[in-house]
């Protein structure tokens, strides 16, 4: 048992006895009557209730009519996972929205949750929150102010959000207050461009804010707390702030303070790192102990990314930590202050017993509570002697609601100490010391969350790691000492010469030459046509689980390589990194989840009846020729290729002319890991000699295509004849691209929804057939909803796409920079231009651009372009959203973003594409998760990355057998 123990557990009881003095906050829910009190009582008995109420409050903000909030209460409150108290079911007994009693209750459940947000924020203004700092410094309490709405997405909204920063420090400096004021910051609001894979970029652009902040903060004699955010951001956080304080100017501020969180499995080496680079610095700051309020978030992250989870996964080992972490700081009091930021009566007994025991001085330690969270507990401490800070959010509700909401689930969490003191509880177990799981000590962990899948994900690399940052620089400088190589066909598992090359070259600078790629002849061509109907017998009868290893190991090497393989995208085809990241995982994906299918389908099904078996089983078709766009270069040819490949069939593949030294990267691996000879052939030449008699021979069974809708027709058209000599009736796999929209209406999270049009619309400068090129807005949002977008796309760090800090990069080719020119052109004849952003030079560069009040019917409203343009069309309501959004000849991705539950089911009904997503980007499918395909004129209606895929390569066949022999048939064949 620790030293501390025994005075940890009397301090404990004393606070406790304290904190229940007069009932506490949560045991006057059961005898007040105020509805917002209640609201929270009935959560907690409710979990149904739970999710959909605080659903409903995060989206209270964006309702602008009684009508429009008694809609939304009818609509979020009936969903049958809610069980309803008489009282409330009493307030949704209307039949119409704009009655008199819908209109009621919207009264009351608006003014109950402004009653809730009164509780947790100090004030909608500067002069309330001073209010609120004169009552705290009656009650001997200190407080750091936090202003809300940090959630910056454009660049214009980071220069406002610090500019508050600075008016209200002069503010607080020139009131009188006993305490040295106090505000907290967080490092992202100050540039909405912040990311971890540009480091270097994000620190210049961060420095010269904080820098400035510190400044005037000084003249002011206000203390600066930084606040700690989501895991991604925690190391570059760190080095910024740890690389700033080290300046001569700053290095002696000891009014300055940092934020580690407890709930982070690499925290406690954070916190000795800290206290090295303190004794370094010789200048104390504080350290802010919190446990983490991101839980939720970043758990779901590691799920969906496959990443180790970088928290804990038991409450009761957060717990261990922070006191650990606390020992930790207050051990070293001498070059550290410490803060303890809990609500958890042991948490901050146990601080105090340490700083008792170790005479820590009183200006080294404090206790931190949140505004309106704990106001007993802050009132013991104070009694205690304790120096006691108040974390005082303050702000407008409508960007105050997302701490509301993590507040309220807080507050209403079975695991959380407030909850668990509530009525009658065994004290001495709520005090007692946090027992270590199992798994406490392991920092690779991954979550045991379930899935309906067994198929696991190849996860994306992770660039908020420094080995993952330095990986890729590495890449690159690998990738350069190979450029201008010469790449030569292969056929029958042999280079062959060729009389042609062409140059692929970055389309950052075309001056400079990724590779020379020999050009295949007709000749050529049909060479490979018949090294494949030779290995194709061999190929054929090579058992499944043969073909499908050899695709697993061609999974593994790219996981190898992968750094290499991202650094040829870049440089080839202009993606940036986090963009070319994502293909090589849904590429592994591929190669594993279709090795996984075709043993599946290998195995195929009887049905056999006394007398009679019956099996069903599948067969390769033949010859496939897989044709490949360049604006996925390595998933998309990856995932037709070893379709064919593993289903048995001999397959060709001709790739995109600017992508080709990438599909030859692809061709080493396959030939690597093992595709015999004849089996694959990688042949790149000119689509309209090579790609036409490839597409024309009566050999072929298959033809794999995404591309263009009219090349797309024309092979199909062609697929379709008859030829000389052919036996067989061609099957044309083909993605068609998409006219792509996105709906958004009135009850949109529109911080998210313009995040994610950007991303949508100009992630990969738009060259994505997924990618969004028109957003259907409703009226009420429309002028809103359009300033946000525009100044969002305007913070785009548009440049090299090599350079950390580049957002977006160029287009593949000159070619493609002429057509889109022509559609901007075509588009400021029909529309207004609303942004057109200047591009670098040299290379195939455009800036993204915007046009608005677009009609429906105009050209860039109704072809693919394939770039960088964004068509902004009004819609009247939602039902005329929906129509507009069907009327293009595509039907490939969609998205809507919505918090209204009838709009969602209508257009889960309704909206005509193959995939839609909803309150998310439209790009990014991920294999198993988000089969990809689209129908109408965007394609056949196969799915990539689904079970009904490989069926597209394989022909079903019968066979049934009479077993009676003179009457006599065994019975032990016979199904059940």
């Amino acid at each position: 048992m620790s030293i501390y123990e025994s005075a940890t557990q009397a301090i404990a009881q004393e606070l406790f006895a304290a904190t229940q003095e007069n009932r506490n906050f949560f045991s006057q829910l059961r005898d007040q009557a105020r509805l917002d009190d209640k609201l929270l009582g009935w959560t907690m008995e409710h979990p149904g209730l739970r999710v959909q109420l605080f659903r409903l409050i995060d989206c209270l903000p964006s309702l602008h009519s009684k009508t429009e909030i008694a809609r939304h209460l009818q609509e979020y409150l009936s969903d049958s996972s809610v069980e309803l108290p008489g009282g409330l079911k009493s307030l949704l007994n209307f039949a119409q929205a704009d009655s008199m009693p819908g209109q009621l209750a919207a009264t009351t459940f608006t003014t109950a949750v402004q009653a809730l947000a009164h509780k947790y924020i100090a004030g909608e203004s500067t002069p309330q929150v001073l209010k609120t700092i004169d009552r705290l410094k009656k009650n001997g309490m200190a407080f750091t102010i936090d202003i809300l709405g940090e959630a910056v997405i454009t660049e214009r909204e980071s220069q406002a959000y610090f500019q508050k920063y600075l008016d209200l420090i002069q503010t607080l400096g020139e009131a009188t207050v006993a305490q040295q004021p106090q505000v907290s910051v967080k490092l992202t609001a100050f540039y909405s461009q912040f990311d971890p894979l540009d480091e270097a970029g994000s620190a210049k652009k961060v420095g010269s804010q904080i820098r400035l902040l510190l400044r005037q903060a000084q003249e002011h004699r206000v203390a600066i707390h930084f606040d700690m955010e989501q895991y991604r951001y925690k190391a570059s956080t760190l080095k910024i702030l740890q690389d700033l304080l080290l300046e001569p100017e700053f290095r002696d501020r000891t009014d300055i303070g940092i934020t580690l969180q407890a709930y982070l499995r690499d925290s406690y080496q954070d916190a000795q790192n800290v206290i090295s680079w303190l004794q370094q610095r010789n200048y104390p700051v504080t350290v802010r102990l919190v446990k983490g309020a991101y839980w939720d978030q970043e758990t779901i992250q590691a799920v969906q990314k496959d990443w180790p989870l970088r928290v804990y996964s038991h409450k009761t080992d957060t717990d261990v930590n922070y006191e650990r972490i606390t020992q930790l700081l207050l051990e070293h009091h001498a070059v550290v202050k410490t803060a303890i930021g809990s609500h958890n009566v042991r948490s901050q007994a146990k601080a105090i017993a340490i700083a008792r025991a170790l005479n820590v001085p009183s200006e080294a330690f404090e206790c931190q509570v949140l505004y309106g969270m704990a106001d007993k507990l802050a009132k013991a401490l104070v009694g205690l002697g304790q120096r006691v800070r108040v974390y005082c959010p303050y702000g407008d509700l409508i960007p105050g609601m997302a701490y509301l909401i993590r507040r309220l689930l807080e507050n209403t969490a079975n695991s959380s100490f407030l909850r668990q003191s509530l009525g009658d509880v065994d004290v001495a177990a709520l005090i007692a010391p946090p027992i270590p799981s199992n798994d406490f000590d392991l920092i690779d962990v991954h979550t045991t969350a379930e899935k309906e899948s067994s198929f696991h994900n190849s996860p994306d690399t992770d660039y908020a790691q420094a080995e993952a940052r330095q990986a890729i620089q590495a890449a690159f400088q690998t990738v350069r000492q190979n450029l201008g190589k010469t790449y030569l066909p292969i056929i029958n598992g042999e280079p062959v010469n060729t009389l042609h090359f062409d140059h692929s070259v970055n389309p950052c600078n075309p001056s400079e030459i990724i590779g020379q790629v020999g050009q295949a002849t007709v000749e050529q061509a049909e060479q490979a046509i018949q090294a494949a109907q030779a290995a194709f017998p061999g190929w054929k009868n090579t058992p499944a689980t043969e073909r499908a290893t050899i695709l697993r190991r061609a999974a593994d090497l790219m996981e190898q390589k992968r750094p290499e393989l991202v650094a040829w995208m870049v440089l080839e085809v202009g993606k940036v990194v986090e963009e070319a990241d994502p293909e090589v995982s849904e590429a592994i994906d591929f190669c594993r989840y279709y090795a996984d299918e075709m043993e599946r389908l290998d195995r195929g099904y009887t049905r056999n009846f006394p007398g009679e078996t019956n099996h069903y089983f599948y067969q390769p078709r033949g010859l496939a020729v897989v044709i490949s766009p360049w604006n996925f270069p390595f998933a998309i040819p990856t995932g037709m290729t070893v379709a064919a490949l593993v289903a048995g069939n001999c397959t060709i593949l001709k790739p995109a002319a600017p992508s080709a030294v990438i599909a030859a990267k692809l061709a080493e691996i396959l030939q690597e890991a093992g595709m015999p000879p004849g089996v694959f052939q990688y042949l790149p030449g000119p689509g309209s000699q090579v790609g036409s008699y490839l597409i024309n021979h009566p050999a072929v069974h298959l033809i794999a295509f995404t591309g263009s809708q009219s090349v797309g027709c024309r092979i199909i058209e062609e697929a379709a004849k008859l030829r000389p000599g052919q036996k067989h009736i061609k099957r044309v796999i083909a993605e068609m691209g998409g006219k792509n929209a996105i709906i958004i209406d009135e009850s949109a999270d529109l911080d998210q929804a313009v995040a994610g049009v950007v991303h949508s619309a100009f992630g990969y400068s738009g060259q994505k057939c997924s990618a969004c090129s028109r957003v259907i807005v409703l009226e009420p949002v429309y002028a809103t909803f359009v300033e946000r977008l525009i100044e969002a796309t305007k913070s785009i760090n548009v440049g090299v796409a090599e350079e950390p800090g580049s957002g977006m990069g160029p287009v593949v080719s000159e070619s493609a920079q002429k057509t889109i020119q022509a559609y901007i052109a075509k588009g400021q004849e029909e529309c207004s231009l609303a942004l057109e952003m200047p591009s670098p030079r040299p290379g195939y560069f455009i800036g993204p651009v915007i046009f608005t009040d677009v009609a429906p019917t105009a050209t860039i409203a109704q072809e693919e372009i394939f770039g960088p343009v964004l068509a902004v069309i009004k819609a009247e309501n939602f039902q005329h959203a929906l129509e507009i959004a069907n009327g293009t000849n595509y039907a490939l991705t969609g998205g809507l973003y919505s918090r209204t539950p009838s709009h969602i089911a209508q257009a889960q009904a309704k909206f005509e594409v193959g995939n839609l997503y909803i309150n998310r980007g439209i790009t990014g499918a991920i294999v198993d998760r988000q089969p990809f395909g689209g129908f109408k004129l965007s394609g056949i209606g196969s799915k990539a990355g689904g079970q009904d895929y490989l069926l597209q390569f394989l022909e079903p066949r019968v066979v049934t057998e009479n077993v009676q022999r003179q009457g006599f048939a065994p019975i032990a064949g016979v199904d059940s």
